[in-house]
C-alpha cells in the first residue's frame, strides 16, 4: 500500500464488517427475484467468496482463483457500467455513476499490476489485500446507498432496462468463461 493510500485510510478508516452487513440487508430488502439489484447482489457475494478463495490458496493454484475473480470482476464491472451507472446519471447520481466508474477502472488496473507479483511473495498479499478493501468499500457505497436510492426512484422503464441490460452484458462478458466458475 503506497504512503498515500495509508495517511487516506488512517483519515477515513474503512467501514466496519457491521456496516457492510447493515448495507447488504438493506439492498436485499428492496431487491425483487431477478431484477438488476438481486443480479447485482448475487454476483457481489460471489466476488467477495472469491477473493476469500484466492486469499486461501495456496500459492500454486493461486493464478488460476486470480483469473477467476479477474473475469467476474470485469464481467461484473462491464455490466454494471453499461446499465446501472447510466441510470444512476439519470436519477441525479452522476457523481456516483461517475466515482464507480473511477474504482472499477482502477480495480482492473490494480488486478493487472497483481498478475506482475510472486503469488507468494508479501507484495502479492499486500496488493491483493488493498484490492479487496477497495472492492469492498465499492460494494458498500452501492449497497449502502446508491442502488437503494435508485430502486426506489427510477419508474418501471428504467427498471426494466437496467435488469435486461445487466443480464445481457453479464452474460455476453462471461461467454464460455461462466464454467470456470462451476465446482
Amino acid at each position: 500500500m503506497s504512503i498515500l493510500d495509508q495517511a487516506i485510510a488512517a483519515i477515513t478508516p474503512p467501514e466496519s464488517e457491521q456496516d457492510r452487513r447493515e448495507a447488504t440487508a438493506k439492498a436485499e430488502a428492496l431487491a425483487r427475484p431477478g431484477d438488476w439489484l438481486s443480479q447485482i447482489l448475487g454476483h457481489h457475494r460471489e466476488i467477495e467468496a472469491q477473493f476469500e478463495r484466492l486469499r486461501t490458496a495456496a500459492p500454486s493454484e493461486r493464478m488460476a482463483e486470480q483469473k477467476r475473480l479477474g473475469l467476474l470482476l470485469t464481467a461484473h464491472s462491464i455490466a454494471e457500467e453499461v446499465s446501472v451507472y447510466p441510470a444512476l446519471a439519470a436519477d441525479h447520481q452522476v457523481g456516483h455513476a461517475e466515482l464507480a466508474y473511477q474504482e472499477q477502472s482502477a480495480a482492473k488496473m490494480e488486478m493487472g499490476l497483481l498478475e506482475r507479483l510472486d503469488p507468494s511473495s508479501q507484495d502479492y498479499h499486500d496488493k491483493l489485500e488493498h484490492i479487496r478493501g477497495a472492492v469492498l468499500h465499492h460494494i458498500y457505497s452501492e449497497e449502502g446507498t446508491w442502488y437503494p436510492k435508485l430502486i426506489e426512484s427510477a419508474g418501471p422503464a428504467d427498471q426494466d432496462r437496467a435488469t435486461s441490460r445487466y443480464a445481457e452484458e453479464y452474460a455476453r462478458y462471461m461467454g464460455q468463461d461462466s464454467q470456470l466458475f462451476t465446482r
